[in-house]
């Protein structure tokens, strides 16, 4: 069985810098890598789209970023409307076919992900390759990933080329998932780290004779997380939350009962 090629993004570790953004602009612009994709526009279409998110209230609050390219779905939803003009191949990358997607501006509502974009100039509806012209060795650069993966300084964008099998077996054990399986199934980017972005956190403090109440045993009812211990500034923070009612307990006392809908800082409590 051919390998297939993966990208794994760790939202944990990326910083909105845009060097992946950069990186890919600088591949596509001005450069035309047929038969693969024709030249990119200079403004307007990212290919690799970073969105933005913020959970909390101050002074508890985190912001988290999910570079978005196209996800490479192996049921993808661009091939079933426009099958003459998407090609997925063996190795699981999803291409528009640089002269059938002449013209057929359709394709861009037909992308649950939004990661279809028009280059008027053009007139070819374009989107990431995830470098397959790199990849097959059609290109100068001695690269043998996506420019996306060599350019990100932090390592939020890993790149792997493996049996599928194997990579099923990585993704189980470091609790990888795919962005909205329920509306692509199965494909070729995948995250890490990701309640960051679809879950909610519970974050608070502990005061004791009003001070900052440290090693304290926190434990957060209902929702099947460990207890925690308290630091320094008597602070506790629970992620990865669904919404709905929670209880906090403080060294074996219940504290505070909290309905959330989304990430809440419920401030100092006294204890």
């Amino acid at each position: 069985m051919a390998k297939k090629n993966y990208l794994v993004i760790d939202i944990a570790y990326c910083h909105d810098c845009n060097d992946c953004f950069i990186a890919c602009k600088d591949e596509h612009y001005m450069n035309s890598w047929l038969p693969y994709t024709d030249e990119q526009e200079r403004h307007g279409p990212r290919w690799m789209n970073i969105e933005r998110q913020e959970r909390g209230q101050y002074p508890r609050i985190d912001v988290n970023f999910l570079p978005k390219p196209c996800q490479h779905c192996t049921d993808a939803a661009c091939a079933k409307a426009y099958p003459d003009a998407v090609q997925v191949r063996e190795d699981g990358i999803v291409i528009l076919d640089a002269e059938k997607a002449k013209g057929v501006k359709g394709l861009v509502d037909a992308c649950p992900y939004g990661a279809i974009w028009y280059n008027e100039e053009r007139d070819v509806a374009q989107k990431c390759t995830l470098c397959a012209h790199i990849l097959d060795g059609k290109a100068s650069s001695v690269l043998s990933c996506p420019r996306c993966a060599h350019s990100c300084p932090t390592g939020a964008i890993q790149f792997y080329s493996l049996d599928e099998a194997e990579f099923k077996t990585k993704a189980a054990e470091e609790g990888l998932v795919r962005y909205k399986s329920e509306i692509s199934g199965d494909g070729l980017v995948w995250y890490k780290n990701f309640y960051r972005w679809s879950s909610h956190f519970i974050a608070g403090g502990l005061l004791k004779d009003g001070d900052c109440a440290e090693g304290v045993t926190v434990e957060l009812k209902g929702a099947g997380a460990p207890a925690q211990v308290t630091n320094y500034f008597g602070d506790f923070w629970f992620d990865g939350l669904a919404p709905g009612t929670y209880t906090v307990v403080a060294n074996g006392k219940d504290v505070k009962e909290v309905t959330i809908e989304k990430s809440v800082n419920i401030g100092s409590i006294a204890i």
